[in-house]
């Protein structure tokens, strides 16, 4: 009778610590919720603001991409704390989570696939029976093989000729970097890496040293002086292609940059010119070269889009009207205005509530002038 007392107990007792762990469970659980749902609603509440919209148009290009940095992280963040409470509730699993495309959308054809094969296990009772298959189950996962770095190895081996004079050798091949470290393929890594993944030289010096490969930031620099050096040709090839064209967009940004010498912090400028006629049944692909300049002038425009003679769309910047005629001929390009510029001091009245003329072509005319204009078909002079 003890005996069947103490086991009473003992289940009361495992019965109350399973109630409290699921009582704490639903607690845990209903807190996750409302921290997800809180999350979920900056999230909305950053879209509805616009905040990882389009470029504004009195905002110059550097700061775009500052803004759409830092709010691509502020997403991120949210999207890992989310993923990480449910993975809290859930104890790791994957509910709630995006699933990567199965075979009925597949990931893009170009990729290579590793075929694995998982066999059922030979059991006893399976002995003397013949196995035939009637389907199978498929499923596909994205996997990466880290880049490495490997030495490459080139031997020119001497050949002489018994009983007479001279050697032969083949020659040594070409390379940017002559007797230099680097491989193409090694200098193509670092300048995408920097100019267009964003990683300056000096976390790339930590990122290669993790695989145990030393280069030093300033050793790196010098590729890259040399590298651009190479590219001149390619460049200015890129903004001749550009200027046959007959609409061409032209933009600016400044740019801090270290003074030579001194290290001091000063204002340069980017100038971007950029060519895309597949609107205009251009079949050609599209293109945008850019010039860095240590100021607007207009001299600088002159130089680089002279004899010109297209559409040129700008923002109405002054130096531009430096390449138009002042007579009217037509020995220069056409300048096209910008639609965002043109209705920004609309806008800003309309916001304001200082023009009422403002308010109707922000909320009313502005809207159907840009509908006919994307309708209509735009004919160069």
């Amino acid at each position: 009778m003890d005996l069947l007392k103490a086991m009473v107990r003992a289940m009361a007792e495992k019965t109350t610590v399973l109630e409290e762990e699921n009582a704490a469970l639903k607690a845990r659980s209903l807190d996750a919720d409302a921290r997800i749902k809180r999350l979920m609603q900056i999230l909305k509440a950053y879209d509805r603001a616009g905040l990882g919209g389009a470029q504004r148009s009195w905002e110059p290009l550097r700061s775009v991409l500052t803004r759409r940095q830092q709010q691509s992280f502020v997403f991120e963040e949210i999207e890992t704390g989310i993923a990480a409470l449910r993975a809290q509730v859930g104890k790791g699993s994957a509910s709630g989570e995006t699933r990567a495309p199965g075979p009925g959308k597949g990931f893009a054809p170009h990729l290579e696939r590793v075929e694995v094969v998982l066999e059922p296990e030979d059991l006893p009772e399976h002995a003397g029976r013949e196995k035939v298959l009637i389907g199978e189950d498929v499923s596909e996962r994205l996997d990466v093989i880290p880049a490495r770095f490997r030495v490459i190895v080139t031997r020119r081996p001497k050949f002489a000729f018994k009983d007479a004079d001279g050697v032969i050798q083949a020659l040594a091949p070409a390379h940017i970097i002559e007797s230099g470290l680097p491989t193409e393929a090694l200098l193509a890594q670092i300048s995408v890496s920097k100019y267009a993944d964003g990683p300056p030289l000096f976390q790339q010096e930590g990122i290669y040293a993790r695989d145990g490969v030393e280069i030093d930031r300033r050793l790196m620099a010098q590729w890259m002086g040399r590298v651009g050096f190479e590219l001149e040709i390619l460049a200015a090839h890129v903004l001749g292609e550009i200027l046959k064209g007959q609409r061409v967009f032209a933009d600016k940004t400044s740019l801090p940059t270290l003074a030579s010498g001194t290290g001091a912090v000063k204002k340069a400028w980017l100038w971007a010119y950029a060519r895309d006629d597949s609107a205009f049944g251009d079949g050609g692909p599209p293109m945008e070269a850019y010039r860095f300049e240590d100021s607007r002038s207009g001299e600088c425009v002159r130089r680089h889009l002279g004899g010109y003679g297209g559409i040129l769309q700008v923002d109405g910047y002054a130096a531009y009207n430096q390449l138009v005629r002042k007579d009217g001929g037509n020995a220069g390009p056409r300048l096209s205005g910008c639609w965002a510029h043109s209705r920004r001091r609309f806008y800003e009245l309309h916001a304001a509530g200082d023009s009422q003329v403002a308010t109707d072509f922000s909320t009313t005319s502005g809207y159907h002038i840009r509908r006919r204009m994307s309708a209509s078909p735009i004919e160069a002079a």
